[in-house]
Formats: structure tokens, sequence, C-alpha cells
């Protein structure tokens, strides 16, 4: 069994979701925007809305969606908040927050991209 650094599945994870979005039509702005409230793991903009994304990669499907709990949802509120107030120029958009959720093996994994998946 071959080890793996802390992080890389995260970065395989975010990686693979990251191509998703894009075929989706997304605009990517940032990955892994980090501050003093937390960490969004994708922003960007889906047409005229601008997305902030939570990645969640499990071995079992269900447990990637459940896994965004209230607490994290709070976080990512908040932390989108922070972001808005630093890039004044998105705050006449509208705001989406999604997840995509993966599953399975990295190498081929079963990818979920919900959208609208919680609310401000």
């Amino acid at each position: 069994m071959t080890t793996r650094p802390p992080g890389a599945i995260g970065k395989q994870a975010e990686a693979a979701a990251a191509a998703l979005l894009e075929r989706g039509g997304v605009r990517l702005l940032e990955r892994n925007y980090r501050c003093r409230f937390g960490e969004i793991d994708i922003i960007g903009l889906d047409g005229p809305l601008l997305i902030f994304v939570e990645v969640r990669y499990r071995r079992r499907r269900l447990s990637a969606i459940e896994s965004v709990d209230r607490h994290k949802c709070r976080r990512v509120l908040t932390t989108s908040q922070y972001y808005l107030s630093r890039h004044k120029h998105y705050q006449t958009l509208q705001c989406r927050y999604d997840v995509v959720a993966m599953a399975g093996e990295l190498t081929a994994p079963a990818l979920e991209w919900i959208k609208n998946a919680f609310q401000a």
C-alpha cells in the first residue's frame, strides 16, 4: 500500500471537481481561498452567478454529501462574505453555494455537482 503526502487526496479531488465545473461552463476565479474565517475550495462564475463550491471526497457516496453539515455551511457563508468584502466588484452578483461530492476510487470517482446545495 502506498501512502500519499498530506493533502494529496484533497488536491486530486479538487482538481477533478475543477475540471467538472469547467466542463459545465464555470470560469474558475480562485482555488483554495483562505482567510481567518475558513476556506472555500473553488470560487467561480457560472454565467451571471458567483459560485462558492465545497468539494467533498469520501469512499462511500452518501458520506460525502452528508459531511457538509450546518457548521461547514456557516463557515463557507462567513468566508464568502469576507471574500465579497475584499472583492467589491463581485458584490452586485447573485451568489450560489454548490457542493461537488465525490465517491469511489480517485482514479475514476463518481462525481455529483449539487447546485444550490445550501443558501445564505
